[in-house]
C-alpha cells in the first residue's frame, strides 16, 4: 500500500532546491543599493524587517500546494516567515534581474523592484513551486522606490490571484497576506498628494516567474552567451517535453509561449479581465497571468475600457486590445531570442499563427459562453458577433447578461412571440433600464430567434445548453467595488470581507442563495470612484 508522506508539522521542514541561483550566474555586488547590473541573472538580497507582521489570511489550496495544514498555517511561524524577517534553511532571497518595454518604449533594465524570492519547495509529489514576496523591500532594482506595498494593493493581488484560479484562467497563485505594521507613504494617483497607508506584504507561488524581459535585458546589454543559458535553463527545467536545447527547440519553445500567451488572452476575454499593463515585463513564458497591479473587471461591456490611468489617453491596454499588445510583446520576445536562432522568417512566422491562433480559441470560447457545440461545422462569428455589438447598445453588464441568457427559456419566442418580456428578464443586467428603447427590444429579440435556431440545429436540450453556459460564464468574478468595499473595511482593521470574498471565489460558477450580493450589477455610487473605477500603478 502506497501512502502518501506526512505533512510538514513545522515551517522549517519545507525543502528548498534553488537551481535558478545554483544554474545561473549571480550579481557579484552584494550591497543592497540600487544599480545597474550586468552579467548576471539576479542580485543576492535581505527583505527588510518589519515591526509587527500580522496574518491577514492565507490560500489553502495553495497551502496544499507545498503541503502544509492548517496547523502549520495558522503557526506564528507564518508571519514571521512570508513577512520577510525569519528565514527558513535553504532559502536565498534574490532579487532577479530584467528590462522591459513600458507602453511600447523601451525602459530598459526593471527587474524586481520591489520583490524578493525566497527559492523553490519542492512538495511530496516532486513539484517544484517558487515563493516570493512582494512588498518586502529596497532591492538593487527598486530605482526610485521603496520596495514595499500596501495594504490595498496587496489585498488586490491576494483576492485576485486566488479568484483567477479558481475560474479556469492559467496565473501565479497567491499564498499569503500578511499586514506589516509599518506606514508606507504613496500617492494614490500620482497627482501630488502622497499620504502614509498601512503596509502589506503578499507571498506569491508559481512554477516560474520568469517573464519576456528576463531575455531582452540579456540581448540588450549585448550578453548572448547569457543569454544561450537562459534559453538552456528554460527549456531544460520548465519545458523538458521539447528536447534537448537547440536551434530547433527554440524554435518549438518560442512557439508554445506565442499559443500559451493567445490562450491566455481568450480567458482573460471569457470573464472579462483586464490586465491594464501589458508591457513586456509583465509577460511570463508560462502563459500565466502575473503581477496584478492597475487590473479591472469589465461590468459594462466596452472593449475601449481601460482602469490604468496612466492610460486613459492612449488607451494602449484597453480589453478590446489586448490581443494586439500581446503579440507586440511577443515580437520583442522574437527579437530578444533571435541571436540564439539566426532565423527570422520562422520567428516572424511564428509570431503571425498567433492570430490564427487566438481568432479560433477566441471563437471557441464564445461558443462555450453560448452553450453551443464547439465542433459544429456551422460558423458562429456572425451571431457571436451581433451579440457583443448588442452588449454596447445599451449599458449591459456582461457577466450578469450571460448568465441570465442562461436561464431564458428559448421556447417562449415560440409560444409568445413579440408579446414576451425579455427587457424583465435581462432588467438586472442594465444599467440603465430607462435608456432602453424599442428598437433595441426589437433587435435583441432578433438576435434571440437567430440563437434559438443554432440551438435546434444542433439538437441541444435547454438542459444541456444552460449546463454548458453556466461551465464557461462565471456568477461571481472579483467585481472593483466589491475589492475596494473589501481594501475599505480592511484599512479598518475589519478583515472579515476578505475572508468572505475568497470563500465566495473559490466556486465562481455556482450559485449560491446567501451569496446573491456579491452577483450584483456595480451599484451607481462605484461608477466614478477612485478604486473601482480607474487605479494607477501604484494600485
Amino acid at each position: 500500500m502506497i501512502t502518501n508522506p506526512p505533512e510538514p508539522q513545522s515551517l522549517s521542514l519545507l525543502k528548498f532546491d534553488n537551481r535558478f541561483v545554483n544554474e545561473l550566474p549571480a550579481d557579484p555586488e552584494t550591497g543592497n543599493f540600487t544599480r545597474q547590473v550586468l552579467g548576471a541573472c539576479y542580485s543576492k538580497v535581505l527583505p527588510t524587517p518589519v515591526s509587527q507582521p500580522t496574518l491577514v489570511a492565507y490560500a489553502q489550496e495553495v497551502a496544499a500546494l507545498l503541503d502544509l495544514g492548517t496547523a502549520v498555517c495558522q503557526s506564528a511561524d507564518v508571519s514571521q516567515v512570508f513577512s520577510g524577517n525569519k528565514l527558513l534553511s535553504g532559502m536565498v532571497p534574490h532579487a532577479t534581474c530584467y528590462g522591459g518595454h513600458q507602453f511600447g518604449v523601451w525602459a530598459g533594465q526593471l527587474g524586481d523592484g520591489r520583490v524578493i524570492n525566497l527559492g523553490d519547495v519542492i512538495n511530496a509529489k516532486g513539484e517544484r513551486w517558487a515563493l516570493q514576496l512582494k512588498g518586502a523591500g529596497l532591492t538593487p532594482y527598486s530605482r526610485h522606490a521603496d520596495g514595499l506595498a500596501v495594504l490595498r494593493s496587496s489585498i488586490r493581488e491576494f483576492l485576485c490571484s486566488e479568484a483567477m484560479y479558481h475560474l479556469g484562467v492559467p496565473t501565479t497563485r497567491a499564498l499569503s497576506l500578511v499586514t506589516t505594521g509599518e506606514q508606507v507613504v504613496r500617492d494614490m494617483f500620482y497627482n501630488g498628494n502622497p499620504k502614509p497607508e498601512p503596509g502589506a506584504i503578499v507571498c506569491r507561488v508559481a512554477e516560474s516567474f520568469l517573464r519576456f524581459g528576463h531575455f531582452q535585458i540579456l540581448t540588450a546589454q549585448g550578453n548572448l552567451g547569457l543569454l544561450q543559458k537562459l534559453l538552456d535553463y528554460t527549456i531544460n527545467n520548465h519545458f523538458p517535453q521539447l528536447g534537448k536545447p537547440s536551434v530547433e527547440t527554440y524554435l518549438a519553445w518560442f512557439a508554445e509561449v506565442c499559443s500559451r500567451t493567445a490562450k491566455l488572452v481568450v480567458e482573460w476575454e471569457r470573464v472579462g479581465f483586464v490586465h491594464g499593463v501589458l508591457n513586456t515585463d509583465n509577460m511570463s513564458i508560462l502563459g500565466l497571468t502575473i503581477d496584478y497591479g492597475p487590473y479591472g473587471w469589465l461590468e459594462n461591456y466596452d472593449p475601449g475600457w481601460t482602469p490604468n490611468t496612466t492610460d486613459v489617453e492612449e488607451k494602449r491596454y484597453r480589453f478590446g486590445n489586448q490581443a494586439a499588445c500581446a503579440q507586440w510583446n511577443l515580437w520583442q520576445l522574437a527579437n530578444a531570442i533571435y541571436p540564439a536562432i539566426k532565423n527570422a522568417k520562422q520567428l516572424q512566422q511564428i509570431v503571425a499563427d498567433f492570430v490564427g491562433i487566438y481568432e479560433y480559441e477566441r471563437q471557441q470560447m464564445l461558443s462555450k459562453k453560448l452553450g453551443l457545440l464547439v465542433n459544429n461545422r456551422i460558423p458562429d462569428a456572425q451571431l457571436q458577433a451581433d451579440l457583443l455589438d448588442l452588449l454596447q447598445v445599451v449599458e449591459t453588464d456582461m457577466t450578469i447578461f450571460y448568465r441570465q441568457l442562461a436561464k431564458f427559456d428559448l421556447a417562449q419566442i415560440i409560444s409568445q412571440g413579440n408579446s414576451v418580456d425579455i427587457i424583465a428578464h435581462f432588467s438586472n443586467a442594465y444599467y440603465e433600464v430607462d435608456s432602453i428603447t424599442p428598437g433595441y427590444s426589437e433587435q435583441l429579440l432578433a438576435w434571440l430567434q437567430h440563437y434559438q435556431n443554432r440551438v435546434l440545429s444542433e439538437g441541444l436540450t435547454e438542459a444541456t445548453r444552460r449546463e454548458g453556459m453556466n461551465q464557461a460564464n462565471p456568477n461571481y468574478v472579483l467585481r472593483n467595488y466589491l475589492a475596494q468595499l473589501a481594501i475599505d473595511k480592511a484599512e479598518q482593521g475589519d478583515f472579515s470581507m476578505i475572508h468572505d470574498l475568497l470563500k465566495v471565489l473559490r466556486s465562481p460558477y455556482t450559485e449560491s442563495s446567501d451569496c446573491e450580493q456579491y452577483a450584483e450589477k456595480r451599484p451607481d455610487w462605484a461608477r466614478q470612484r477612485p478604486g473601482c473605477s480607474m487605479l494607477s500603478c501604484s494600485s
